[in-house]
């Protein structure tokens, strides 16, 4: 779990420079409207939403509130995988070290039923 919670700082971290440097220098349509002007760049943002799908169904699965739930998506479709590291984070901290309530959240009480 350590190396985990190494590995979810450093990303986070680097959410946090990437998205400073690009609300400091960048302009958001401008840049946005390249971004959509290159077949790449939609690619890539198909691409990136793809994960923020997939990553969001781990949420909604892990989470036992609606309201948690779609709280972090909304977060997650705005900020992206900062919102990921951020909430891998809380998942590291909130399980008690216990990779199953990680991974499963309050489902594990149903995993241990069966």
């Amino acid at each position: 779990m350590k190396t985990g919670k190494m590995i979810a700082w450093i990303g986070l971290l680097a959410m946090t420079a990437g998205l400073a440097n690009g609300f400091i220098n960048g302009d958001f349509l401008a840049d946005g409207g390249e971004l959509l002007a290159n077949p790449w760049g939609v690619m890539s943002l198909i691409d990136l939403y793809v994960g923020f799908v997939l990553f969001s169904m781990w949420i909604v699965f892990r989470e036992k509130s609606w309201a948690a739930k779609i709280l972090w998506i909304i977060a997650m479709m705005v900020l992206g995988f900062f919102t990921g590291a951020l909430y891998i984070l809380y998942a590291f901290y909130t399980c008690k070290e216990d990779w199953l309530t990680f991974f499963l959240g309050h489902r594990k009480e149903d995993y241990n039923r069966n």
